[in-house]
């Protein structure tokens, strides 16, 4: 191995690590942030940021056991784990603690190894795209609607605190750091497509990801703001994008009820953010996504502005709407910019939205068959 290899292995090793540190903090921060509602006699507040923090782990939890089992009975693991550990485990919502561990002590081990290899050994690989997809999920069940509980209490309520600051920033570099993550775990399960490189790509994908969340947490926090009831506009939203899973047929699963599971994930995801579900052509799905999250981000000052008298005179009203408009625009250019000079583009198949479709070549990890981005 090349010590370019070794310093890719060293980078990988680093960045493992940080994600633990980011995914601990980010769940650390908020059960903190519970608490300290709890004691301040705000029982609702606390109530909410803690099942948020549940949901994601359970959720989290059943697929990172099913994902054990399916790679076992594949014969795709070492078997380290026995079922009874598994189990056990998954119940103490510690699983993904135990993969990271794992994924520790062998990125060690190939460290600390004379014999270097050139290329990432599968298993070791195998679980570093898993981990990838699970912070995927717990990010957008977790980190993003945190975002939008706090920022709602801070704007409906006034109520601020540096621990709920604390829980804001860890959970933004959470959903940045993990959006990245996964992306260039994409990109590497991809053999025709080069691993993705650090530098302008990367920035340029992070900055048209971030800064077309961003706004959408905002809009969203301003219609709750504007009535609470809102949250079933959202819950339309889901449903739709739930359907759309449905009606595309995904096939990421090996068990019909985690398939409708992992769909209503999906619909959760795509409320914030656009994916390829399928990795086929989506370039008329992704337009029409963004033309109605930008129309729905811009009426929701709109609508505060018109049914809300008073809200125009609120310190953040004004900042807000500058910012919703400003980061629009700025993720929707780098968007364009990332797909018009930065990203891989081939003569052959359909190459949408970071994933070319490939029928003759066999599947041989979870993220061929999970959302391209």
């Amino acid at each position: 191995m090349t010590s370019t290899g070794s310093k890719f292995t060293i980078f990988r090793c680093l960045g493992t690590l940080l994600g633990l540190i980011f995914y601990v903090g980010d769940i650390v921060s908020d059960l903190l942030l519970s608490v300290q509602y709890f004691r301040s006699g705000h029982v609702t507040w606390a109530a909410l940021t803690l099942v948020f923090v549940l949901i994601a782990s359970v959720c989290i939890q059943i697929f990172s056991y099913a994902w054990f089992k399916d790679d076992e009975e594949n014969e795709e693991n070492d078997k380290d784990l026995s079922t009874c550990h598994l189990i056990g485990i998954h119940v103490l919502q510690i699983g993904i603690l135990t993969r990271y561990l794992q994924l520790l002590k062998k990125s060690f081990k190939a460290l600390c190894s004379s014999k270097t290899q050139e290329e990432e050994p599968l298993s070791r690989f195998a679980l570093a795209t898993d981990l990838s997809m699970l912070r995927m999920f717990e990010t957008f069940l977790e980190s993003v609607p945190q975002l939008i509980l706090q920022v709602y209490i801070i704007l409906e309520h006034n109520h601020r605190s540096n621990l709920q600051y604390i829980s804001m920033a860890v959970s933004f570099v959470n959903i940045a750091w993990t959006t990245v993550d996964y992306r260039r775990c994409l990109r590497r399960s991809l053999p025709h497509i080069n691993e993705m490189p650090s530098g302008i790509p990367t920035a340029v994908y992070l900055s048209y990801k971030i800064f077309t969340i961003t706004p959408r947490i905002l809009s969203l926090t301003l219609f709750i703001t504007l009535s609470t009831f809102s949250t079933l506009g959202m819950a339309l939203i889901w449903l739709v994008a739930t359907i759309w899973a449905f009606v595309e047929n995904t096939e990421f699963c090996t068990s019909r009820v985690l398939e409708h599971l992992y769909r209503a994930i999906v619909g959760v995801i795509l409320i914030f953010t656009f994916f390829n579900i399928k990795g086929e052509n989506t370039k008329v799905h992704m337009t029409l996504y963004y033309i109605f999250t930008v129309c729905h981000n811009l009426a929701a000052p709109i609508l505060l502005f018109l049914l809300k008298p008073g809200s125009e005179r609120a310190d953040y009203f004004l900042p807000i709407i500058f910012f919703i408009l400003l980061s629009n625009s700025l993720g929707l250019g780098f968007l364009g910019l990332y797909y018009s000079l930065l990203h891989p583009h081939k003569p052959v198949g359909d190459v949408v939205d970071g994933m070319e479709k490939l029928n003759p070549e066999p599947k041989t990890t979870r993220l061929d068959r999970f959302l391209q981005i």
